[in-house]
C-alpha cells in the first residue's frame, strides 16, 4: 500500500503553543482519514546558514529536544532535512512535490503565518494552485491565527526570545506552554559556592546556541541522577568574586552528590532578583540564604 501521511512543515524552534495549534490539526487530520501525522523540519536554524544576525541568534530547542516535544503532541514521525543554501533556493512549487513524493502528502497543514519556499508562498498563495494540487493529488490547509496571548501579544518564536532576553520566564513559559529549560554536562568550577555553604553545579550547555536567558537569579527545577529538585541557578559573571566569563551555576537544595561530568536539566521557574556585586562575601551568603528561603516556600 502507497504510504499517505498529512504534512506541515517548518522549523518549529520552541514547539510553542502557535506550534501546538498546528499540530493539533496535523494529528486529528491524520487519525481522521487514517493516515500518518509527519513534521517535517529541518537543521540548523535557516538564519545561521543564510547568516542574518548570525552571530548573535539563539535558538529556544535543540534538535532533540525539537524531536521530543513534537512526539509529545502526538507527531507519530519527524523528518530532519538539512538546511543548506541549496535547500533554501527551492521553490513552493518544488518542495510540495518533494512532500508529496517523499513522505505521501495528501494533506499539507500550514500555519496562517507559514512562507513555503524561496518565493515564500502562504498557505493561501498555496491552496490556489488548483492545477498543481489536482496534478499532484493533494490539498493544502491553512490553520486560522491563533488567539493573542493572555498576557498580550501573539505567540511566536521570537516573542519568546524577547521575554528571556529580558528576564521574563514566566510571560516565556505562558507562550511556550511549558518551562523553558537548559540541558547540559556538569564541569568543575572554582567550588567557591562550597566554601561559603552554597555548593553549585557549574553546567556547560550541550547545544551552544541555545539561548540563555537574562543575567540574574532563578528558581528552577533540577532534574539529575533520575531525580527532581528544586534548586536556583545564577546566569551571569559573578561579580563578587570578579568573574571573567558568563556561566550557569546551580545550587540544588538538599542534595549533596558528586555529579561532575554528569547530565543536568534545569527548567525555569521565576526569576528572583538581578545579579549584583555584593561588599564581601559573607554579604552574598546572606542573600543566598534569603534567596534560598524564597525558593523553599
Amino acid at each position: 500500500m502507497r504510504e499517505v501521511a498529512v504534512v506541515t512543515t517548518g522549523f518549529f524552534d520552541g514547539v510553542h503553543l502557535g506550534h501546538r495549534h498546528v499540530l493539533e490539526t496535523v494529528v486529528s487530520s491524520a487519525r481522521e482519514r487514517g493516515e500518518e501525522a509527519i513534521v517535517v523540519t529541518f537543521w540548523p536554524h535557516p538564519r545561521t546558514v543564510l547568516q542574518q544576525d548570525a552571530r548573535d541568534f539563539r535558538i529556544l530547542s535543540s534538535l532533540e529536544e525539537k524531536k521530543m516535544l513534537l512526539e509529545a503532541n502526538g507527531i507519530d514521525r519527524v523528518e530532519v532535512l538539512p538546511f543548506t543554501r541549496e535547500f533554501a533556493a527551492m521553490k513552493a512549487e518544488d518542495y510540495l512535490r518533494m512532500l508529496r513524493k517523499n513522505y505521501g502528502a495528501t494533506l499539507v497543514v500550514m500555519g496562517y503565518d507559514n512562507r513555503i519556499g524561496s518565493d515564500h508562498l502562504t498557505a493561501a498563495a498555496c491552496a490556489k494552485l488548483p492545477e498543481f494540487a489536482h496534478r499532484m493529488d493533494f490539498s493544502v490547509l491553512s490553520c486560522a491565527e491563533l488567539p493573542d496571548f493572555a498576557h498580550g501579544g501573539a505567540v511566536s518564536s521570537t516573542q519568546i526570545r524577547h521575554a528571556l532576553e529580558e528576564g521574563d520566564i514566566e510571560r516565556a513559559n505562558g507562550m511556550l506552554g511549558y518551562e523553558y529549560g537548559l540541558y547540559g554536562v556538569v564541569v568543575a568550577g572554582n567550588r567557591l559556592g562550597r566554601t561559603i555553604g552554597f555548593p553549585t553545579a557549574n553546567m556547560q550547555l550541550y547545544e551552544p546556541l541555545k539561548l540563555v536567558p537574562l543575567n540574574g537569579v532563578y528558581a528552577v527545577e533540577v532534574e539529575v541522577l533520575g531525580q527532581k529538585y528544586k534548586g536556583m541557578c545564577n546566569i551571569g559573571m559573578r561579580p563578587t568574586v570578579d568573574g571573567k566569563v558568563r556561566t550557569i551555576e546551580t545550587h540544588i537544595l538538599d542534595f549533596d552528590e558528586d555529579i561532575y561530568g554528569l547530565p543536568l536539566r534545569i527548567r525555569f521557574q521565576r526569576r528572583i532578583r538581578d545579579e549584583r556585586k555584593f561588599p564581601s562575601l559573607e554579604a552574598l551568603k546572606e542573600q543566598l540564604s534569603k534567596d534560598r528561603l524564597s525558593i523553599r516556600i
